[in-house]
């Protein structure tokens, strides 16, 4: 059964452990400019739904990779696809970095079938000569 009440406002010290964080980073985050929750009588901070689904977003972003700065921009406004050229080149660095560590898991991996010393054997000795910088003509 769904109650057409309003969630009451949470305190930071409810949201922080709802959503397992530390209540500083909440207060960074609002210094910051991500958050801005409601204040009390008593000018404590409440936090209602629409600041818990921003936490939320918040939360998305840094796992997508995004810095607060980054994030800052993307929800200054009602929709981050608003800025889709930004999130495009995000895709980009996200794609190097998948590549770089899709390659860094197959040398390992391949270091640990191998039964040669890693610096004797052929696949991992191409891998460190390609490592060392051409001498300067």
């Amino acid at each position: 059964m769904t109650s057409s009440t309003p969630e009451p406002a949470a305190t930071i010290g409810d949201v922080a452990v709802r959503f397992g964080l530390p209540q500083h980073v909440l207060r960074h985050w609002e210094s910051v400019g991500l958050l801005t929750p409601a204040r009390d009588s008593s000018g404590h901070r409440r936090y209602g739904p629409a600041e818990l689904a921003r936490i939320a977003m918040i939360l998305m972003g840094k796992e997508a990779g995004f810095g607060l700065g980054e994030l800052q921009v993307l929800l200054s406004g009602p929709d981050p696809m608003r800025h889709a050229d930004r999130l495009r080149r995000h895709v980009a660095v996200l794609d190097r970095r998948i590549a770089e560590a899709t390659a860094a898991k197959e040398l390992i991996e391949h270091a640990l079938a191998c039964p040669l010393p890693f610096d004797e054997c052929p696949h991992a000795r191409e891998q460190i000569d390609a490592r060392i910088p051409v001498e300067p003509a």
